[in-house]
């Protein structure tokens, strides 16, 4: 494919994937876990996400082909860890796809969700059809607007009267359970950086582009989660954050500020497009790269002679996705999706512990905490979360073994045949 991106589209990418994310989705169930841990929380997923970001951009710049840890864990690990890598990447972001798809659904026309979660991936899918060049654009434009609702709801926060100190007190309700298990859920918000390193076919500069964009896009998201955070657990509190189903529009209402609701229900969609637009596109470059090594249908990794996109993979995408989208609950979506995308970073860490020192290795620590961290979060998620993407794991697990023993036991044809 073409190399179209640079550092901008690059970070830019990666900021809508973040921030559409988290900020309007995580939350509330990150506060129901952890209470006034929240920020606490907050904290330990920016760690392990530093130390997956680092590591992941390490591998991008030597590998830098559409396909992420799936191409990192097959070279340095072996085939096996990464098609697991591939097939978790996968599975877990096309639930993160219909998270967002919901989330758009849910501020937009709450009591028709999914029909507009439908339509939202119809559109995104278009939108990405048309080339990753345009999808750049987009996604441009929907971060200055999410940035710019989202500063409207800090300054309406921060200076109103019903924001209270008081409510970051710690209580009885926060365990180290319970804040392990909302970064698990926060960690779901920060995984966008991945979308930078699963383009790295159509990166300029790979080798220099990719080390700089993760760790920006990294900081630059880490910044606003945690104003953002803040300023909900001061007007709204735990337990009121907890409950909320479009917890930031409640915090404007609260705040006073009644105009900015709608102000931020429009917010909230367009963050969530954004989102969606740059999850689609990793999630579609990962099946072209495991279709091109037939572990998903050959015909998947088709490129448009026009557009110089994986088309056939974007729609299959988007059309599973839509499929999740039209039946899933938000919040069960978000923790299967934690779990897969957990495991992914878990192989990402191992490919980059085995890197030499001239090939960029990572210092030792950082890929050991990562594999650490990912391991922990992904075992204090619910779960009926952990047993459904164990399953599913499993499942692609024994589709790869049984594949590979069909391969061994087919008999060879001599050329005279």
């Amino acid at each position: 494919m073409r190399r179209r991106l640079g550092l901008t589209d690059a970070v830019v990418i990666g900021l809508g994937a973040m921030i559409g994310a988290g900020i309007f989705t995580a939350l509330a169930p990150a506060a129901q876990a952890a209470g006034s841990g929240l920020l606490i929380a907050l904290g330990v997923a920016a760690v392990v996400a530093y130390c997956n970001a680092t590591s992941s951009a390490r591998l991008a710049a030597l590998y830098p082909t559409s396909g992420g840890t799936y191409v990192y864990g097959r070279e340095r690990l072996g085939v096996f860890w990464g098609y697991l890598a591939g097939w978790a990447f996968v599975v877990g972001k096309t639930a993160s796809c219909a998270a967002m798809a919901l989330t758009v659904g849910t501020y937009a026309w709450p009591e028709h969700a999914h029909a507009v979660a439908v339509a939202a991936v119809v559109a995104v899918a278009a939108v990405d059809y048309a080339g990753v060049q345009k999808s750049a654009w987009v996604t441009r434009a929907i971060v200055v607007i999410t940035l710019a609702v989202l500063a409207a709801v800090v300054v309406a926060a921060y200076f109103s009267g019903t924001a209270q100190i008081a409510r970051l007190e710690s209580g009885p309700e926060i365990t180290t359970r319970g804040v392990l298990q909302a970064a698990g859920f926060l960690f779901f918000a920060f995984a966008g950086y991945a979308r930078i390193a699963t383009l790295g076919e159509e990166v300029r500069d790979p080798a220099r582009t990719i080390p700089r964009a993760v760790p920006l896009a990294l900081g630059i998201t880490l910044i606003v989660y945690t104003v953002v955070a803040l300023a909900a657990l001061l007007v709204l509190g735990p337990q009121r954050l907890a409950e909320s189903a479009a917890p930031l529009s409640e915090a404007v209402a609260v705040a006073g500020a009644d105009f900015l609701e709608p102000v931020v229900r429009i917010g909230a969609c367009v963050a969530a497009v954004g989102s969606l637009l740059a999850l689609v596109l990793g999630v579609s470059r990962t099946t072209l790269a495991m279709a091109r090594d037939r572990h998903l249908p050959s015909a998947l990794a088709a490129v448009h002679p026009r557009f110089g996109v994986p088309h056939r993979a974007e729609i299959a995408v988007a059309v599973v996705v839509a499929a999740v989208a039209a039946t899933a609950d938000i919040r069960a979506a978000i923790g299967f999706s934690s779990l897969g995308v957990l495991v992914y970073y878990a192989i990402a860490n191992v490919a980059a512990s085995t890197l030499a020192a001239s090939e960029g290795r990572p210092i030792r620590a950082i890929p050991i905490l990562g594999v650490i961290g990912c391991g922990t979060l992904a075992f204090t998620l619910p779960a009926t979360s952990v047993a459904a993407g164990a399953a599913v794991l499993a499942a692609g697990a024994i589709g790869y073994g049984v594949r590979r023993l069909l391969a061994v036991s087919r008999p060879t044809r001599s050329p005279e045949t």
